[in-house]
């Protein structure tokens, strides 16, 4: 086992973390993207016009309704077959789109439905006083998002978002249907190659579990430092 694992060959050890190094990265990336889109896109429900509205709603649901897994054939195949369409069209030549960029655009798509609910609920919770006092002191529509619905809204999101942050982490493994070269594919190649699945799809297990408790103890912090000043749960009993 410590033979298979090592991480020079004819150990894989390497290949695995590489594979994780992809992982994370591409789980970072979407989640970034992700919380753009749905940043926007909360906003865009709460304050937008109909069609905004309408549209954003046939987004949210489209998304969570549809399984990640055909989402992201749809939108990996079909996606870059349309844009590589489109350009032609327009006489541009065609790109040779990376997995990576690819990757992370399309579980960015899928997270920023995800992120436009949490974000929007999240803005919800806010006390309405605040925001009144806020328009009453004059604050501008910018002044206001950057001083008083952003920290607000913050210890509210953080525990949605968290558990979009794990479950982008955990997603990454779809892209190995289309060949991608992260953990899940890396380690389905390690287990074929040396026939010892167990070994392989173990390490792999534990790779995930120590990405998720490093994870856990980050947000953790970062969530106590936005509720600094609020009133703890053994409090508000």
């Amino acid at each position: 086992m410590i033979e298979l694992l090592s991480y020079n060959p004819p150990g894989w050890g390497g290949k695995l973390l590489l594979g994780l190094l992809h992982s994370l990265e591409i789980a970072l990336g979407a989640t970034c993207l992700g919380l753009m889109i749905g940043t926007a896109g909360a906003f865009g429900k709460l304050y937008g016009g109909p069609v905004v509205r309408d549209l954003l709603a046939v987004y949210t649901t489209v998304v969570r309704a549809v399984p990640e897994l055909v989402l992201i054939l749809l939108l990996y195949y079909a996606g870059t077959d349309l844009i590589n369409q489109l350009l032609a069209a327009l006489g541009f030549q065609r790109l040779d789109i990376s997995g990576l960029a690819a990757g992370i655009a399309v579980l960015g798509f899928v997270q920023g439905a995800y992120s436009t609910e949490v974000i929007r609920g999240a803005i919800l919770a806010i006390p309405q006083g605040q925001i009144e006092a806020a328009r009453a002191y004059g604050m501008s529509p910018g002044l206001m998002l950057r001083r008083i619905t952003l920290p607000a809204m913050l210890p509210f999101a953080i525990p949605g978002l968290a558990n979009l942050w794990l479950i982008a982490t955990k997603d990454t493994a779809l892209l190995a249907v289309v060949g991608f070269e992260e953990l899940a594919l890396a380690t389905r190649q390690a287990a074929g190659v040396t026939k010892a699945y167990f070994t392989f799809f173990f390490a792999a297990g534990l790779l995930y579990l120590l990405v998720s408790l490093v994870s856990n103890l980050i947000i953790g912090r970062v969530e106590a430092r936005s509720r600094r000043g609020m009133p703890s749960i053994k409090e508000s009993r």
